[in-house]
């Protein structure tokens, strides 16, 4: 089991940008310092949700910043990116870091950034599985041109190459990235974030790990898993490469470590409700479209009791049951709910010191 962090430069009430982005820089550091396997950054625009607006351009910080730990992007929204760009940053990040860089990349929603940056509605309904497979072949081959709907351009070399010329088209072995040198040899680690049938069936069909949101609990989280395997061996994909993916799901949530349950939920119920309030209520859709919010409240507390919030048996009990029923191994835990840097950097602490033992 590999637990890291999740944080989104989450912007509470009465916070400035800096101190938001700031918080991350420390969370990073603090979860190397901790033991955590890996640190994982989200992305967003023009909203206090979250203020990172490039994850793939934050991980390049905090890699030059830390020296064993792996950091991911969860995710790079790809609509808003040119899949050739984003791949010559993932090979960039790649290579000089050992393969401590993992890609994660997603649709995104339909907000306004689709007008700002220029893809347009249908670069999210439409356009992800073209994005995605250039990408992919970026990554995974020499030479790449495109010839498809959205992208069309003349053949042109891969440089930097992030995959050895006899490995292009071998399937990221599990267990090797994020980190380590043997994760170098084998390409960048991709995941995709999945949040219905229709993207599950699209990972699985390109064997590509998933990232599975915070707000599913273990049961959909098992059924989701269980339909890549079926989906992924539908494809074509032979068994030993299909466990090698299954290996590299990722399961998004929440941990907050406190002498008790009550004490923890507590915490966040005080905490989080102002930040969603805020965050979540400044989306706006690219065309108008009703997006209801979740009640803030009720949200808190739904993600305390599908997550490892409480003390410190407690949360292992729960991350440990998490990866019975869904056979994931790789978990994302927010961490920063309480808005503060000392009760987030506290809350790392007691995570790798006193949870990940107890998981061994």
């Amino acid at each position: 089991m590999r637990v890291g962090a999740f944080v989104l430069g989450a912007q509470f009430p009465g916070q400035e940008h800096t101190e938001a982005l700031e918080r991350t820089v420390h969370s990073a550091q603090a979860a190397e310092e901790s033991g955590l396997d890996a640190v994982w950054l989200a992305e967003h625009h023009f909203v206090p949700y979250g203020v990172c607006p490039s994850a793939v351009t934050l991980a390049a910080l905090l890699l030059g910043r830390t020296r064993r730990i792996g950091v991911g992007t969860a995710v790079s929204v790809l609509p808003n990116a040119h899949p050739v760009a984003l791949g010559e940053q993932t090979a960039l990040l790649h290579l000089l870091t050992g393969g401590r860089f993992t890609l994660g990349v997603g649709r995104g929603g339909p907000w306004v950034d689709l007008e700002v940056f220029g893809g347009g509605l249908d670069a999210y309904e439409e356009g992800f599985p073209e994005a995605l497979d250039l990408l992919l072949r970026w990554l995974r081959e020499p030479r790449v041109g495109a010839d498809g709907e959205r992208y069309r351009f003349r053949e042109v070399p891969v440089v930097p190459r992030p995959r050895p010329p006899d490995d292009a088209l071998a399937a990221p072995r599990p267990g090797t990235a994020p980190g380590g040198d043997e994760a170098a040899g084998s390409g960048p680690d991709v995941v995709v974030a999945c949040t219905s049938p229709a993207s599950v069936r699209m990972a699985a069909a390109r064997c590509l790990p998933m990232l599975l949101g915070m707000h599913c609990g273990d049961e959909d989280k098992a059924e989701m898993t269980a339909l890549w395997r079926r989906e992924a061996r539908a494809a074509g994909h032979d068994g030993a490469r299909v466990e090698a993916g299954a290996a590299r799901h990722v399961s998004a949530g929440v941990a907050q470590v406190g002498d008790s349950r009550q004490e923890a939920s507590a915490a966040l119920v005080r905490s989080m409700p102002g930040w969603l309030r805020q965050g979540l209520g400044a989306h706006v859709t690219v065309d108008g479209r009703r997006r209801p919010m979740r009640d803030p409240v009720g949200y808190t507390e739904l993600l305390c009791r599908l997550h490892p919030v409480g003390a410190p048996r407690l949360c292992a009990d729960r991350l440990a049951a998490t990866a019975e029923r869904t056979g994931v191994g790789r978990f994302a835990l927010l961490v920063e709910g309480t808005g503060e840097l000392a009760g987030t950097r506290h809350n790392i602490r007691r995570l790798g010191e006193e949870v990940l033992p107890l998981l061994s």
